[in-house]
């Protein structure tokens, strides 16, 4: 739990910090629908290049990035073993017992698990070079012709900002309430699953206690501080458009191109 990245935010200079939020939002918006193009070798090829350079850019440690993503490794492996023996197409490899292994099965799961580890790097470098607050600011803005259809756009950006912030304070929490349950005498690695299962309840409890009691204190904060909402606030940072934004823009329009002509 300590190596999970998932909503940190790494501090730093690299081009990717000094991006627009609203760039990077779009980066991700669309990566997710473009990701779905690639069909071949040549198209995930080109994905894992533009995925790669991005990371590069963010002048991270590529080690470090490996390693916090180590903990959603569960995810892909269990996609990979789910696609190889349940798709039936393509000319049977090998067979034992009741499991069949097919051609078609092979390369969708290293196809579907290449097509999650770049949605999941990609998100995740979002949060680690953007603050809460720019990401707030970011999809306010995004999003703000939403507001005529009576949508509260505020109001969500700032729930979704909130959640990513939090998620690493979870973390710790848990890490801190399964050390002192441990030290009671609590095993959570060890036994039939019913048992592990049970352990659980322990860890469970005071973790949804602490994190109702945190966002009590917050919205107690909020109110203090006279929080009404979106109406009528002004904004301490302007968002400034760049031209590497704009050429952000251009090279995805360019990678969407060559997806659609690869595509087989």
């Amino acid at each position: 739990m300590n190596n999970l990245i998932i909503g940190r935010y790494v501090p730093g200079s690299s081009i990717v910090h000094r991006m627009d939020p609203r760039a990077k939002l779009l980066l991700v918006f669309i990566f997710v629908m473009i990701v779905f193009l690639a069909n071949n070798v040549w198209g995930y090829s080109l994905l894992g290049a533009f995925t790669l350079t991005i990371v590069l850019l963010t002048r991270i440690p590529l080690l470090f990035i490996l390693k916090g993503l180590k903990p959603i490794l569960w995810i892909i492996i269990f996609t990979m073993f789910f696609h190889v023996f349940l798709t039936k197409e393509g000319n049977l490899l090998f067979q034992f017992g009741f499991l069949q292994v097919y051609e078609e099965g092979i390369i969708q799961a290293v196809f579907i698990s290449m097509r999650f580890l770049f949605l999941i790097t990609i998100t995740t470098i979002l949060t680690l070079t953007t603050t809460p607050i720019e990401v707030t600011d970011g999809m306010e803005t995004l999003f703000g012709p939403f507001k005529k259809l009576g949508v509260p756009v505020h109001e969500l950006a700032l729930m979704m900002s909130i959640s990513l912030r939090f998620i690493p304070t979870l973390m710790q929490e848990t890490d801190k309430i399964m050390k002192a349950q441990s030290a009671r005498g609590v095993d959570f690695t060890t036994g039939p699953l019913k048992e592990r299962v049970k352990a659980l309840v322990p860890l469970l409890v005071p973790l949804f206690i602490s994190a109702f009691k945190r966002a009590e204190e917050l919205a107690t904060a909020m109110e203090a501080r006279g929080y009404k909402g979106g109406e009528g606030r002004t904004k301490f940072r302007l968002l400034e458009w760049q031209i590497k934004d704009t050429l952000l823009m251009v090279l995805l329009a360019i990678m969407t191109f060559i997806l659609f002509m690869i595509r087989t």
